[in-house]
Formats: C-alpha cells, structure tokens, sequence
C-alpha cells in the first residue's frame, strides 16, 4: 500500500499537468465574444454603407474584412433592444415592449430572465460589461453583477452627460444625480474624462489583464456614444475632435460626427488590445448599434437613417434597422455581405452554438434561432419571423416574416413616419477630405491590417480578393422608387400597411390595399394574433419620487432597497424577487391590432 501510495504521488503531478493541460487546450478552443453595441447610432452613419460626409474607417475595415449584417434588425429603443440580447427574447416576452426604463421607475427585466451572461458564466466564460446597462436600478438585484456579469463598469441608467457622468431629471421635480460605478461601488474619480475614451480604456484593460487561456472572455463594451448627453449640452465631444470635421456647416452635426469618429476609434482600440494580447485569431467580434438614429425629437442627434423610412422610436426600417457586422476566423464566407434577416435576440443562441453551449430553446422558450450554421458558411435560407413589436399602451404592431412585413397604429402620433434622414449631396464641399481615397485609408487601419493577418493565415480569405468597392455598394441600402409619391401610400393610423421590405427596405408602397383579404395576409394575421395571446404584460410603472438622487448624496441608486432597509452588502429584496417571478404571461384580445382588418 505504501508502495502504491508513493508511486501515486509520483504521478499525482504528471496527472495533474496533463489534466491541465487538456483543460487548457479545450478553454483555448472556446473563442472569446467581444460585443461592440453603439447607442443611437444611425443607419447610415457608418461610411461603409455609402456616406462620405464622414468616415468610419475602422468599424468599415471591421465590417469589410467580416461579414456585413446587411438586414440585422432590433427594437426600435434602448432598453426592449437590450433586453431582447441579453435574453434572446422578444420584449412582448419580457414586459419590456413599452418605452425604456427611466432612472426613476421602479422596474426592470424580470428576475426570472437568465440572460446571456449567466449562460456564459455558467458554462466558464468570464463575463464582463462596461458602459451602459438601463436594464433597472431600483434594487440592487437588477443591476449587471446580480444578472451574470462578473463585472460591470459604467452607468446603471439610461445615459449621462459625457463630461461629468451625471443624469439631470429636474424636468420631472427630481433632481441631477451623478450615476457610475465601479461594481457597486460609486466611482467619482473619474469625472472629467470623456466617457466614450474612459469606457475604451476600461474595456483594454480588461482584455490586457484577463489571461483567456485559463478562461474564455465575454465583453460587452455597451458605449453612451452617440446617444446625447445632458439635456442642457446633449451633443457632447472634445474640442479637437470637433475640429477635424470643420467642413461640415451645421453645428450639430459637427459635434455628432465628432462623438462618431471617437466610437469608431474606440473599435480600433479594442482590437488592437486583442492583437496585443494574441488572442484576436481566437475571438468573435461583433459591433452593432441598439436601435436606429434619431433625427429629430426626444434626444435627437442629427443622426441620419438615409434612405430609410422613420427613425429611433418608430415602427419603421428606420428605426429598428441596425448597421452590423461580425468577424472570426470561424466564419468560412468573410469579406461577404450576409442577406439573413437577422435579429439582436438570434446572438444569444447563435453565439452559444459558436461556443458550443448547448440550449434547450424550447424549455428556454427562446425566440432567437440559432443561426451560426447559415452565418458560418454564408447560406441564406431561414424565413425569419421577427416581431418587431406589439405594443398594447401605444397601440401598435409592427410583424415581419421573410420579406413581408405589416405595421398597424404607429408612435407619437406619426411624427417619426416620414423619410427624416437625409444625406449630403456627394458633388458638395461637405465632405471628408478623407474620402477621395477611401480604400487606401481603409488598408491603412490597425484594424484593417490585423484582421486581413489572421484572415490570410487561417485560408478564409485572403485580404487581396477583399473587393472593398463591392462590398460598399452591396451594403448600401438602394430603394426601388425615386420617392414616396411613387407608390401606394400608408397611413398606418387610417389603414394596415404591408410592404416587400426585400423590393422595398423604405417602405414606399404600401401592398395592403391590392393584398386585403388574401391568404397571405390571413395568414400574417394569425400569427400576430398567435403572439398577442402569448405576451407579456408591460412592466412600466410610475415615477417613484424616493429615487430622487438628492436622497442619496447626489447618486442615482437602487432607492427601493435603501428605503427598505436592505443592507448594501445585501442580495436586495426578497419580496421584489419573488414578486417578478410570479409575474406570468397573460392574454390580450388584441382588439387594437385586428378590429380593422
């Protein structure tokens, strides 16, 4: 026995070395998931789908040494779109179908949710956030450390002002609080510092430090830009940066193309952290934006969604049409531009078969479909059936399967229902000086030049059949007709609209009127009928005046387990928890949406 135990021991290292070794090179198999999400960002303010008035190099050598989403879709606000990531469901699934949550609304996404992050953690990833969450706050079970997220470094809201980090509600007799955090822990010490540069520091450093060989990473770098900022001064950047688009006339959008180009520098900094640290040849990259632009209204920006039809909050392409693109070694079809009809919530299942973590959809109750096959190998062959939304308060919906799509009431009154974007006319003297030799400033990227190494290392595609014109005009969104009084039009507060969003993406002809009473539109009814039944009732609530900041030293907090007593090293509140997960799909009759048709 002694013999046994000694030799035992003797090889107790061996075993131990080969079990890690194993271990390690299974981990190492496993790609890190960087997620880029951009706040507000319009459709057409990235140079990569046709615009010269300023350029995006880095996000265009991204998208052009990836796969350009070309019909990637998303809510049409920040805290549905974010919620459908995070749990690869539809907002009618989760309550969160109506509007965002506001600093000082007591709510969140349903506790009862497992997000994409838990999914990750769980099956070994460390899972990381920096910036933006607005996915609750009034208890501290909300916030990203209690929902998956090993660590979070950012705002807990829906945004602040660039400079000093703070959300001004003195519009609702609230007052101005100060909202970044460390973890849990308030962070004040870095007011000042322009929050697009302060978020891509924190994301390189967390990619420098983290060692992806014993543990596989998950980030998302959830940036403000180009969302506004203070209500006061809502389009924020640093002087000189503004500087460099002097040729642009109009202030405004002097300043958002400013907050642009430091997003785009921000992708540049992020890969460049990962080739630094060697482990870009084993990490998916992705970079979106949550939601279309808004051009005019509530927190416009001057963002440009040309040539498509509405903006941010509205129904239209406009507004839930996403400019995306996605990158790895894995994919066998890069420098291409993927037709898919594609949604935010389809990244967590597709992204988990990428890692290969199985799901059980079903039990899961997913809406996103695990699309990685067809993104891997390029085929485009799934009728995607996506709800855009249904939404009982604003009374609306907004259905799309395959090429169809059909939009019944609309938001704000039809204020957002027009062709709003615009883009500079290509003969002015507003344009960057850059673009006269576009593709060379493209090849001349950081970015440009690591991916097309690694890409003509694995044999996927070598960078010089990268056809960078082609793919420009590929990804440009083109609409059938001149303009709009060239079709059937649509008063989607008279009258259903239907259109052919692959003949037509800007929604200029309305095919109700000649398809009414059709078996394609019965049958589109149904299943909008089929999706009523199952919703979600919305979780809003009222402006809860116990979150005023000036309660908590200047701070937007989680109010409701400080007013309860809730230890701050605590869990939060019980009773809130089991409150949500009780909380249970009920049936509408959908009244609002059929009686019409």
């Amino acid at each position: 026995m002694h013999k046994f135990l000694w030799n035992f021991a003797e090889l107790l290292p061996i075993v131990l070395l080969y079990y890690n070794a194993l271990t390690a090179a299974q981990t190492d198999n496993r790609p890190n998931i960087v997620i880029i999400l951009a706040d507000d960002l319009g459709v057409d303010d990235v140079s990569f789908r046709g615009s010269n008035q300023f350029l995006t190099p880095n996000i265009d050598a991204l998208a052009y040494s990836g796969v350009i989403l070309q019909n990637l879709y998303t809510p049409d606000m920040c805290s549905p779109s974010r919620s459908a990531l995070l749990t690869g469901k539809y907002p009618i699934h989760t309550g969160m179908q109506h509007y965002v949550i506001p600093n000082y609304e007591p709510w969140g996404l349903p506790l009862n949710e497992t997000t994409m992050a838990q999914i990750f953690k769980q099956h070994g990833y460390y899972t990381s956030i920096i910036g933006k969450w607005h996915q609750g706050m009034s208890r501290k079970a909300y916030t990203p450390t209690r929902r998956g997220f090993d660590q979070h470094f950012g705002y807990l809201g829906a945004y602040v002002d660039y400079y000093a980090q703070t959300l001004d509600a003195t519009y609702k007799n609230l007052s101005r609080g100060h909202d970044f955090r460390d973890n849990l822990a308030v962070s004040r010490e870095y007011i000042g510092t322009y929050v697009t540069d302060l978020l891509t520091e924190a994301a390189t450093k967390v990619i420098s430090k983290h060692d992806a060989h014993k543990q596989p990473l998950f980030l998302l770098l959830s940036q403000l830009a180009p969302h506004t900022g203070d209500e006061d001064d809502p389009l924020q950047a640093p002087p000189e940066e503004v500087e460099k688009f002097a040729y642009i006339k109009d202030a405004q959008r002097r300043t958002y193309a400013a907050m642009v180009s430091k997003l785009d520098q921000s992708v540049a900094s992020v890969i460049d952290a990962l080739a630094q640290k060697g482990i870009l040849n084993n990490t998916i990259l992705i970079f979106l934006s949550d939601n279309g632009g808004p051009t005019i209204g509530l927190h416009a920006t001057t963002a440009s969604n040309y040539p498509l039809r509405g903006q941010k909050s509205s129904p239209w392409e406009g507004g839930i049409r996403s400019s995306g693109a996605i990158w790895s070694p894995l994919l066998e079809h890069l420098g291409t531009v993927w037709k898919q009809h594609f949604y935010i919530g389809d990244l967590l299942p597709t992204l988990a078969a990428a890692a290969n973590i199985p799901l059980d959809s079903q039990q899961m109750k997913l809406d996103g479909l695990n699309l990685w096959s067809a993104l891997k190998y390029g085929y485009n062959s799934v009728e995607r059936e996506i709800v855009h939304n249904i939404d009982q308060i604003s009374n609306y919906i907004s259905y799309g399967k395959g090429k169809w799509k059909l939009i019944n009431g609309t938001t704000y009154d039809g204020i957002y229902d027009d062709w709003i974007g615009t883009r500079s006319n290509e003969s002015n003297d507003e344009l960057d000086p850059r673009a006269a030799h576009y593709e060379e400033v493209i090849m001349n990227t950081t970015v440009w030049q690591h991916l097309a190494e690694i890409n003509a290392k694995g044999g996927a595609l070598a960078p010089r059949t990268i056809n960078i014109t082609k793919l420009r005009e590929d990804a440009a969104i083109n609409c059938q007709l001149a303009n709009a009084s060239h079709g059937v039009a649509c008063d989607p507060l008279v009258a259903p609209c239907l259109f052919d969003i692959d003949v037509d993406p800007c929604e200029q002809n309305n095919l109700y009127p000649a398809m009414n009473g059709s078996k394609l539109v019965q049958e589109l009814l149904k299943r909008v009928a089929h999706f009523c039944e199952t919703a979600h009732a919305p979780n809003n609530k009222p402006l809860d005046p116990n979150s005023d900041p000036q309660l908590y030293d200047g701070e937007w907090t989680w109010w409701e387990d400080v007013q309860d007593g809730v230890d701050e090293n605590g869990s939060g509140n019980d009773g809130a928890k089991m409150a949500e997960v009780v909380s249970v799909a009920f049936i509408w009759t959908c009244t609002f949406v059929l009686f019409i048709f």
